[in-house]
């Protein structure tokens, strides 16, 4: 492994260098695995991966080659990890605690319960993320901006923006879609 690449123009042709030897191969690699839409995005976030740690990268192209492969693996299953505790969270929400009240099984809470379950998914991961820090994990919008690396401030706006378009999930419902008793906007907690 090269420890001391000094110079940013030696830093940056050793890069190419390495990026030349392996991109088209790194991109059919990637591509087999995961939607091709979605290839050049891991391959990227690879590649960032190689500049970040250059030092690391072996100096012998092939093993560079081969290093980049690796970093591409874990990439890959990092992301599916990443889908996996997204999936998680909808089948959370499904799970919810009851509350006391909810123990009746009261038909407006069922009602409810059902409309959010099916306006989940319409959410984007975003949105999700955060109805899901504050509502499901429990966190205060502090320890929710600090799980995210934004500021308290940041994070109340992105959930307040999430709620509103939940709420438009749900009041967009479809009459057929529901079911009898009032309509999810008088059912929604606001």
């Amino acid at each position: 492994m090269d420890t001391t690449t000094s110079s940013p123009q030696e830093r940056e042709q050793r890069f190419r260098a390495v990026y030349d030897a392996a991109y088209a191969d790194l991109l059919r690699f990637v591509g087999r695995r995961v939607h091709p839409s979605h290839a050049e995005d891991v391959v990227g976030e690879v590649m960032l991966v190689a500049w970040r740690r250059l030092d690391d990268v072996p100096t012998d192209l092939s093993d560079a080659r081969a290093w980049l492969f690796g970093v591409a693996r874990k990439t890959l299953q990092n992301a599916r990890r990443r889908e996996d505790r997204h999936g998680a969270v909808a089948v959370r929400l499904a799970d919810a605690p009851r509350g006391p009240a909810d123990a009746g099984e009261h038909p407006d809470l069922v009602a409810c319960r059902v409309d959010v379950a099916a306006a989940w998914p319409r959410l984007s991961a975003s949105d999700q993320e955060a109805i899901a820090l504050s509502v499901l994990d429990g966190l205060t919008a502090s320890e929710a901006a600090a799980v995210l690396g934004i500021t308290p401030t940041a994070f109340r706006l992105r959930l307040s923006r999430a709620r509103r378009t939940l709420r438009r999930h749900l009041d967009a419902t479809p009459a057929g879609d529901r079911l009898p008793g009032r309509p999810a906007s008088e059912r929604s907690p606001r």
